[in-house]
């Protein structure tokens, strides 16, 4: 069971969409209104976003294939200062995933070992990320390969504020 991690190609977007739309649908499991609404066949609107992503070169996308099949994807991109966010340039890490049956054998930590090679090769000096509340797992994972939290996003839904 030999896994390696290589850089997305044109021909992983059907995985990519399928693990992008179970990415969104945990997440709006987490908190429905926080994150948006899966849309009935969200796994094409992911596949057409991931594609586009592959061809801009300030994106990341890698694949974890093991035995010819495409169990797990990151994605990342560069970005420069963001005085909205008080950041100077750092690499953004939007996405991990890992199929169900792969869990639990390293593939999460390649991708995110993978990435960080790619991204320090770009000369970033630090990768961001935002995690899901609820997602204890992945937070244990991010805190094992270094990063420490440093912002809380708080949300209010303005339609049932009661104030007008």
């Amino acid at each position: 069971m030999s896994i390696s991690i290589r850089p997305a190609r044109i021909e992983d977007a059907p995985a990519l969409g399928r693990m992008g739309g179970a990415l969104v649908r945990l997440h709006h499991s987490y908190d429905p209104q926080r994150f948006m609404k899966p849309e009935e066949d969200v796994e094409s609107g992911y596949r057409w976003w991931l594609s586009r992503e592959l061809k801009r070169q300030g994106a990341v996308v890698l694949v974890a294939e093991r035995d010819g099949a495409v169990v797990g994807y990151s994605y990342a991109t560069v970005e420069k200062r963001d005085w909205n966010a008080l950041l100077d340039e750092h690499g953004e890490l939007h996405d991990v995933w890992v199929d169900e049956a792969a869990r639990g054998s390293g593939v999460g930590g390649l991708l995110l070992e993978e990435m960080i090679r790619r991204l320090r090769a770009r000369g970033v000096p630090r990768i961001i990320l935002m995690s899901a509340s609820k997602n204890e797992a992945a937070q244990r994972l991010f805190a094992k390969h270094g990063w420490r939290p440093t912002m809380v996003e708080m949300t209010r839904e303005l339609e049932d504020s009661g104030e007008g």
